[in-house]
């Protein structure tokens, strides 16, 4: 039976989403040839005070930023449980919903590092692959779990991805944007400009609604 394309997944606060997730997500799905990724952002509750903006306005900033690009879609299922999510609960929703599609989990070494503690992690590696994003300052482990894990899982054929539904690791060399949604806020709090860091639409969205000042 052959699989359809696989999916990508980025989740993620996107508090606010910036170009540095859109220019990453775009180049892993080109350069994988992913049918597309999807953006999930993360359930934040609202009386945790590292929700900055809210489920709302998170999500229409994604909506504005992603409106035309086809390849980028956004995936509301953990905004709607209106409780936070495992990242396995999530992809079996979306194993369930997408069964004849490999999916591809992005994300960082940083959280590569620290995979072996996440809930029920081997079950992860049963849903999807892992496309890890090699970023300046992290470096590939060569000990610990990570390496074993590595050793295990890693291919450098990201063919593999298309001809397997789950269980490798691809490690990609990120598009070297360092841009981060705290550094934005700051500038907001400090009433400087974000412009080219965030789509213009996002700019405008967040100076009309006065948000992270």
């Amino acid at each position: 039976m052959s699989l359809d394309s696989p999916i990508g997944i980025l989740g993620g606060s996107f508090d606010p989403v910036h170009h540095g997730h859109l220019r990453s997500a775009l180049d892993i799905c080109d350069a994988l040839s992913l049918s597309s990724v999807h953006l999930l952002p993360n359930y934040i509750s609202p009386h945790k005070s590292v929700s900055h903006a809210s489920d709302h306005h998170r999500l229409a900033m994604l909506k504005l930023a992603t409106a035309n690009c086809p390849q980028l879609a956004i995936d509301e299922q953990e905004l709607k449980t209106n409780n936070a999510c495992f990242t396995v609960d999530t992809l079996e929703k979306l194993r369930a919903h997408y069964p004849n599609s490999p999916l591809c989990f992005l994300m960082g070494m940083d959280s590569l590092r620290s995979f072996t503690h996440w809930h029920r992690w081997q079950d992860i590696l049963k849903l999807c692959h892992l496309v890890v994003s090699a970023r300046p300052g992290w470096e590939v482990p060569s000990d610990g779990d990570s390496a074993a894990l590595l050793a295990q899982h890693q291919t450098t054929d990201y063919r593999q991805l298309h001809q397997q539904m789950a269980g490798n690791i691809f490690l990609h060399q990120a598009y070297p944007l360092s841009i981060s949604s705290s550094d934005i806020r700051a500038l907001c709090r400090n009433e400087q400009s974000c412009q080219f860091l965030v789509p213009d639409s996002v700019n405008e969205y967040i100076a009309k609604h006065q948000l992270y000042r």
